[in-house]
C-alpha cells in the first residue's frame, strides 16, 4: 500500500491512502498545538485495534456478543532503552463465556498482523528518488539477467521476464500499481492484491505457487481487465467519452433500433438470437451501452469472430457486460497462451456449474496419483495440520474436460469450500484449485463458508453460482460428498509438446467447444501492447441468466441517472416522475443509488451510502409527502445499516413526523426537549428538512459533469489513460 505524505503548518502532517487521510501533529510539549494525535500514537493504537479485531472476528463467526467486551493496550518502556517496550493487551471477558471461547479469544488476537509484523521486524529502506510517482513503479519491474528463467508450464516466457514486461507495459500506459498485501498461510500457496495507487477501485488478485508466479498471475488479471474493460462495467463514463469517436474501442460500430424497437439486422447472429432472444421478448432498446448513456447513436457493437467460418459478428457492448462479467477473458505473452487461459477458465466455471447443480460425485484422485505432485500434497498437509480436512477429486467428468477440484471442510463452522481449476495439464489443473482456494484468504477467513445442504432448490437457485463464480464462496450439496462417485478417476493429459504447444492446446480446447455443438466468438484486444482477448461460448459461458437482459439490465441506469445527479435541480414535476419511476420498476428497495446508476461514489459519504428506500424517503420528504415520508423512515430505522450520525438523523425525523402528522399534537411543545436529546445542528437539518428550506440532507450536489465526486473521476483518469492509448494506436494504424 502506498501512503503519500504532505506537510502541512507548523508541526502537521497528512497520510493519505486509499480514499482516507490522516492527520497527525506533536503534543505541546514537543512544540507542536496537540490538535491530532502523534505518529507513534497511531502506531500504538494499530496495535489495539488490530487485536481488537480479531476478537470481532472470532466473536462473529461464533455469534458471540461483544457488547460487554473491554480491551485496552499498555506499551511499557524500559528506563533504560526507550526502543525496548512490552505491549501488553488485556481483555475483560464477561462471566457466561466458556472456558473454550475465553481461550479461543485470548489465541485470536496472538494473529494481530500488526504484533507478527513488529515481532518480525519490518526492513526499512530510506533512498533518495529524483520522482516518487515515477520510482514506485520498480517495486514491480525487474531487470531479469541471462541467468534468471524461470520458466512454469503453460507460459510462453520465463516469468523474471513475463513481470518485466507487464510491468513496463502498465507503466508506460501510466498506471502505478502497488502491491497491497501478500498471503502464505500454507507451502506452495502464495497470492497477493495489486491495485492502481491512484484509483484502487481498479484491483486483482494474483495466485500461484511462488511468489513470482503470483505475481505474473496478478499481473496478467490486471492487464486482461484493462484490456477487456472489466473494471469500468457498468459505471458512467462521462459525456466527454459518450461524444468521442469511439467509447469502448476504435473498431466498434453503432447500430440504430428498426421500427418499433426491433433488434438491428447487424447484430449478432441466428445462432446468438436462438440464445438471446428466444422468445422475441428482447428489444433494441435493452441493448443501449450504459457506459456511454448516449443512445442518440444507438446500440454500441463490439466485432468478434466465430471460429467455425471466421466471419465477423457484432455483439452489443451491453450483452457482454451483462451475462459475462469476467468469464472468458485474459491476457498472455502470446495470444495463444492468453486463449488456453480463457478457454481453461471457461470449461471451470462450466463444468463447475454442471456438477455443482447435478449434484454430482467426483472420484477421489489416488494417493499414489498425487504423490507426483509434492508441492500440491505439501499445501494440503499444512492445510490439514490447521484442522480442515482436504478432498482431491478429478473433475475432468470422465476425462471429458481439463478440470480438476479441491475441497476444503470446516469441521469448526461445518462449512465447506470447493475450489476448481482447469487447465490442459492435470498438474496445473490441480495446483490451480488448491491455489484459487486460499486466494486471498486467511485461516480466519474460512470460518465464513456456508454449510453443504440436501436442498437440491439451493444448489440450484442462479445466484448460488454467481456466489460461486465472484468467490466460490456458495452452497454445495452433501450429495456432491457422497463416496460412491458417479464418474470413474481418470489421469487425463491435455497437454503438447514443443515451441507450439499453446497454439495446440487452445486447438484442443476450441475442437471439445465444437464437439459440443457450440459456436464460439473470439475478440482480439492488442492495443494496448498486451496479448489479450475475450472468448464468447453462448449458452455456455454466461455468468447471469440471459433473462437478464430484459428483466435487471444493467441499462436501467438510463432511467434515473440524470435525474438523480442533477437532484437538487428538479422541480416538483421532476420528482414525481423519478418517484413514479423508482416505484415502477421492481427496484430492491435496499439496492445501493451508486449501482443503480453506476457512479463510484465515496462510500463514507451519505450518497455512498444512499438506497433506493432512502431515496424515495427524501423525495417524498422534498415533496412534503409527510406520510410517505414517515412511512419509509420507520422501515430505514428498522433495516438500517447506514452511519450512526445518518440513523440518529432519521431517528429525528421519525419524531418529528410522528407530531406533525398528530393533529392532536403541537410541534413547539416537544422542540426543546429533541434539540436536548438530538443536538441543535441535527434538528435544525431535521426541521429544514419538514418545511422546505433543506432539501435532501447530506447530499451534495453534483450533475452529469461529476463534479464532486474524486473517487469517479479517479475511476475516469484510470480509463482514459487507456482510451488515449487505444486512440494513438488507431491512429498509427490508419
Amino acid at each position: 500500500m502506498e501512503i503519500k505524505v504532505n506537510f502541512l503548518d507548523k508541526l502537521r502532517l497528512e497520510a493519505k491512502f486509499d480514499d482516507f487521510t490522516v492527520v497527525a501533529d506533536q503534543p505541546i510539549r514537543y512544540k507542536g498545538d496537540g490538535s491530532a494525535p502523534g505518529p507513534f500514537d497511531y502506531f500504538l493504537a494499530s496495535s489495539a485495534l488490530c487485536a481488537a479485531y480479531f476478537v470481532k472476528l472470532y466473536c462473529s463467526t461464533r455469534n458471540i456478543p461483544t457488547e460487554n467486551i473491554r480491551l485496552s493496550q499498555n506499551n511499557i518502556v524500559d528506563p533504560e532503552n526507550r526502543y525496548q517496550q512490552i505491549f501488553k493487551i488485556q481483555v475483560e471477558l464477561p462471566a457466561d463465556i466458556s472456558a473454550k471461547d475465553r481461550e479461543g479469544i485470548l489465541r485470536s488476537i496472538d494473529r494481530c498482523t500488526v504484533k507478527k509484523v513488529v515481532q518480525a521486524g519490518p526492513e526499512f529502506v530510506i533512498e533518495e528518488v529524483e520522482n516518487l510517482d515515477a520510482d514506485a513503479q520498480a517495486l514491480l519491474t525487474l531487470s531479469p539477467s541471462q541467468d534468471a528463467a524461470t520458466y512454469i508450464v503453460g507460459k510462453d516466457l520465463p516469468l523474471e521476464q513475463t513481470i518485466a514486461n507487464m510491468s513496463k507495459l502498465l507503466a508506460e500506459l501510466g498506471i502505478k500499481i502497488e502491491i497491497a498485501s501478500w498471503r502464505n498461510i500454507v507451502p506452495n500457496v502464495w497470492s497477493l492484491h495489486i491495485r492502481d495507487a491512484h484509483s484502487p477501485m481498479c484491483f486483482t488478485n494474483g495466485k500461484g505457487a511462488s511468489k513470482e508466479s503470483a505475481l505474473a498471475s496478478a499481473l496478467g488479471e490486471y492487464i486482461e481487465r484493462i484490456s477487456n474493460n472489466h473494471f469500468y462495467a457498468g459505471s458512467f463514463w462521462g459525456e466527454e467519452i459518450a461524444n468521442a469517436d469511439f467509447v469502448h474501442y476504435p473498431n466498434e460500430r453503432w447500430f440504430k433500433p428498426g421500427p418499433k424497437d426491433a433488434l438491428p439486422k447487424e447484430i449478432l447472429d441466428e445462432y446468438c438470437l436462438a440464445i438471446y432472444n428466444p422468445d422475441g421478448e428482447l428489444r433494441g432498446s435493452h441493448l443501449y451501452d450504459t457506459n456511454s448513456g448516449n443512445t442518440a447513436r444507438g446500440i454500441c457493437s463490439l466485432p468478434f469472430v466465430r471460429q467455425s467460418d471466421g466471419e465477423v459478428v457484432y455483439f452489443p457492448s451491453n450483452l457482454v457486460e451483462n451475462l459475462y462479467a469476467s468469464n472468458g477473458m485474459s491476457a498472455g505473452n502470446t495470444l495463444a497462451e492468453a486463449q488456453v487461459q480463457c478457454l481453461s477458465e471457461i470449461f471451470e466455471r462450466a463444468v463447475k456449474r454442471e456438477i455443482l447443480e447435478g449434484e454430482i460425485a467426483l472420484p477421489d484422485v489416488p494417493a499414489e496419483v498425487l504423490a507426483k505432485y509434492p508441492g500440491v500434497v505439501a499445501g494440503i498437509r499444512g492445510l490439514e495440520e490447521q484442522g480442515f480436512p482436504v478432498l482431491v477429486k478429478d473433475a475432468s467428468l470422465g476425462g471429458a474436460y481439463p478440470v480438476m477440484c479441491v475441497t476444503l471442510m470446516n469441521p469448526r463452522t461445518g462449512g465447506v469450500f470447493a475450489s476448481f481449476g482447469a487447465h490442459p495439464s492435470f498438474e496445473v489443473a490441480l495446483e490451480r484449485s488448491l491455489t484459487e482456494l486460499l486466494q486471498g484468504r486467511s485461516f480466519e477467513g474460512l470460518n465464513d463458508l456456508p454449510p453443504p445442504t440436501f436442498a437440491s432448490e439451493a444448489v440450484t437457485e442462479p445466484n448460488n453460482f454467481v456466489e460461486h463464480f465472484i468467490d466460490s464462496s456458495g452452497i454445495v450439496s452433501w450429495r456432491f460428498f457422497s463416496a460412491r462417485a458417479d464418474y470413474d478417476f481418470v489421469e487425463w493429459d491435455f497437454t503438447s509438446q514443443g515451441e507450439h504447444a499453446n497454439a495446440e492446446e487452445a486447438a484442443t480446447l476450441f475442437g471439445i467447444l465444437a464437439e459440443l455443438g457450440k459456436e464460439v466468438y473470439v475478440a482480439e484486444y492488442n492495443q494496448l501492447g498486451a496479448a489479450a482477448c475475450r472468448i464468447l461460448v453462448p449458452g455456455y459461458s454466461e455468468v447471469y441468466p440471459v433473462e437478464d437482459l430484459v428483466w435487471d439490465n444493467t441499462n436501467k441506469a438510463l432511467l434515473f441517472r440524470a435525474d438523480i445527479l442533477n437532484l437538487h435541480r428538479l422541480d416538483d414535476k421532476a420528482l414525481k416522475a423519478l418517484l413514479k419511476r423508482l416505484n415502477n420498476n421492481e427496484l430492491d428497495e435496499y439496492g445501493d443509488i451508486a449501482t443503480l446508476i453506476g457512479i463510484e461514489f465515496d462510500e463514507n459519504t451519505p450518497w455512498g451510502q444512499l438506497t433506493v428506500l432512502e431515496l424515495k424517503l427524501l423525495v417524498h420528504l422534498a415533496l412534503k409527502q409527510f406520510e410517505d415520508a414517515h412511512d419509509l423512515v420507520g422501515a430505514f430505522l428498522q433495516y438500517n445499516d447506514n452511519t450512526l450520525e445518518r440513523g440518529l438523523f432519521y431517528q429525528a425525523l421519525n419524531a418529528v413526523l410522528s407530531v406533525v402528522l398528530d393533529d392532536e399534537l403541537a410541534l413547539a411543545d416537544y422542540e426543546h426537549n429533541f434539540r436536548r436529546m438530538f443536538g441543535d445542528a441535527r434538528m435544525d437539518a431535521v426541521l429544514g428538512s419538514v418545511d422546505g428550506s433543506v432539501r435532501f440532507y447530506g447530499l451534495t450536489p453534483t450533475s452529469l459533469q461529476l463534479e464532486g465526486l474524486d473517487r469517479h473521476q479517479r475511476l475516469l483518469d484510470s480509463y482514459k489513460k487507456l482510451h488515449a492509448a487505444r486512440a494513438k494506436f488507431a491512429a498509427r494504424a490508419s
